[in-house]
């Protein structure tokens, strides 16, 4: 997921590892014993950016998907420890991992009533998949191996191909063209969403209005300000909704870090975004300290290089710009968040990674700069004729503060020349996607807690490379992951994956994210201990205060 996710999802492993699962415990708001519930039950959340959209496959970054949880749900869900739960889904079986059957509740409804049968995810997988929609998440069944999926969008076969069909309503078969162990873990994301096919056909782009919205989630869409505000209330026919406390949920679009603290701060919302400014950290620590959440975050933080762009389709340019860059500087001195330095692309604490850190990431930086002006000259930059290029960043003071950082310490370091260039979110999305850009800050924060969530993106042709990277080396490597027999020699692929990333340059990554942010003590149900940070509203509460 771009733009902003440590610990394990070790019951999915459990689950995978059985080929089936059963209805367990119900996910949903557990209240203690002894605590008083406030009157009004609703909260207020910092929610980053302006959407792109709700329709889920229309979608890629995080402001969109925590309003999506909330309205949507697929086959599977994520409790408060990021393990995998049953959702839509009562239960479900595999015996080779390939070909597997979903249980439907017979009790999962539409918010008009009517049933979400087996049915509607056939149609919402298919859309996905259908090169027409355009999605930003068009690869992700290829992450999942689905039957027919390469072929479908390449425009060799239909839609209607893909390897999944209704045995009767309640009954889904899901085919795969390689065992994917994993697989009930990627079903929790927005994209596998099922969506309403008769209000999507009648209304078209405008489904996704207040007036004509329908879903299957705890919650369903009352308003939409746009730049302003997104109100959800509670869904009645939501399957789980005995189980749901709070009433109404409020998402603010605050790009700007320090408002969306002074916001919470003059009571104005309940919970920030993910990120906290650099400049109010140290305080907030010391003023409210039981109020700032930092929890580990399945993310990377990185500059993404252009591959296909001279000159930065010269791996020494990129080789230097990813050894010139200070990380110690911008982590323990510019943010100064616990966020780890990062010298790949998955972070080492992910489900099924044993990474080793590349030979530079151990030297001195004075011997990384050297090496570096070493490949500048080798490529022709010297101080006459110095590198000089653009370095896009999406609106927000955490991206700006950064960027300037960076350049700073480029120039210094490197001597060359960085012109920073600022983009509202929808637009930073295009230009990323379209190529026209040089360096961009980027964020991908896993989808689900296995390192191919992180590396599938830069497969070549993904619809979310957007380094535009291609190596047919590496593609191999993934590809060989996936075949894999066991946990050991995944693990030794997905390090060599790596290596080939570092190899390359293909990316400048900056640090291992913490997750970052302000709850009010009286927001019972919130823990912070997903490292994918899937906060659902159904499982909070407002106490008393």
């Amino acid at each position: 997921m771009t733009n902003i996710t440590n610990k394990t999802l070790l019951a999915a492993g459990v689950i995978a590892a059985l080929g089936a699962v059963s209805v367990g415990t119900s996910f949903a708001a557990d209240v203690p014993a002894g605590i008083q519930l406030a009157a009004k039950q609703e909260l207020v959340r910092g929610n980053g950016a302006e959407l792109q959209s709700l329709d889920p496959h229309k979608i890629e970054g995080v402001p969109e998907s925590n309003v999506n949880r909330d309205l949507l749900e697929g086959l599977t869900i994520t409790d408060l420890q990021g393990h995998v739960q049953p959702a839509v889904a009562e239960s479900w079986e595999s015996k080779d991992s390939k070909v597997w059957i979903f249980h439907l509740r017979k009790t999962a409804k539409w918010s008009n009533g009517d049933p979400v049968t087996a049915e509607d995810f056939v149609y919402s997988w298919r859309r996905l998949a259908d090169p027409k929609t355009a999605s930003p998440y068009e690869s992700y069944p290829q992450y999942a191996h689905m039957q027919n999926i390469d072929d479908i969008i390449a425009g060799k076969m239909k839609p209607d191909t893909l390897g999944v069909k209704a045995l009767d309503a309640n009954t889904l078969e899901v085919t795969l063209s390689e065992p994917i162990p994993y697989f009930p873990k990627l079903l929790s994301h927005p994209s596998m969403s099922p969506v309403p096919q008769k209000v999507v056909e009648k209304f078209g782009d405008k489904w996704t209005q207040p007036a004509n919205w329908i879903g299957n989630g705890a919650y369903k869409l009352k308003d939409w300000v746009v730049n302003e505000r997104i109100v959800l209330e509670r869904n009645p026919q939501y399957w789980n909704n005995a189980k749901t406390v709070i009433n109404q949920v409020t998402y603010l679009p605050i790009p700007s870090e320090v408002t969306d603290v002074n916001r919470y701060r003059a009571g104005e919302s309940d919970m920030t975004y993910n990120n906290l400014p650099i400049e109010l950290f140290q305080k907030l620590k010391q003023e409210i300290p039981k109020e700032v959440h930092v929890d580990p975050y399945l993310c990377t933080y990185y500059y993404e290089i252009n591959n296909q762009k001279a000159p930065f389709n010269d791996v020494r340019v990129r080789t230097a710009l990813k050894l010139g860059l200070d990380r110690d500087i911008i982590v323990n001195k510019v943010k100064a968040q616990g966020d780890l330095p990062a010298y790949g692309f998955t972070p080492p604490y992910t489900d099924g990674a044993k990474l080793t850190p590349p030979a530079w990431f151990g030297w001195s930086q004075d011997k990384r700069n050297e090496e570096a002006l070493k490949l500048l000259k080798e490529a022709g930059y010297t101080k006459d004729k110095p590198l000089t290029f653009d370095l896009l960043y999406n609106t927000s003071d955490l991206h700006k503060k950064l960027a300037i950082a960076v350049a700073s310490i480029w120039k210094k370091n490197l001597g060359v020349n960085v012109k920073l260039e600022n983009q509202e979110w929808k637009t930073f999305l295009d230009t990323r996607h379209q190529g026209t850009y040089d360096v961009a800050r980027a964020g991908w924060c896993a989808d689900y807690n296995e390192p191919s969530s992180l590396l599938n993106i830069m497969l070549t042709n993904g619809s979310s490379n957007t380094a535009h990277y291609s190596y047919p080396a590496f593609d191999k490597l993934i590809g060989a992951a996936v075949a894999a027999t066991s946990t050991e020699s995944r693990a030794g692929l997905y390090q060599q994956a790596e290596q080939q990333l570092d190899k390359d340059s293909t990316i400048v990554p900056v640090y291992y994210y913490v997750n970052a942010r302000l709850v009010k003590p009286y927001v019972g149900g919130y823990t912070g201990k997903d490292p994918l940070d899937n906060v659902y509203v159904k499982d909070l509460y407002i106490i008393k205060h």
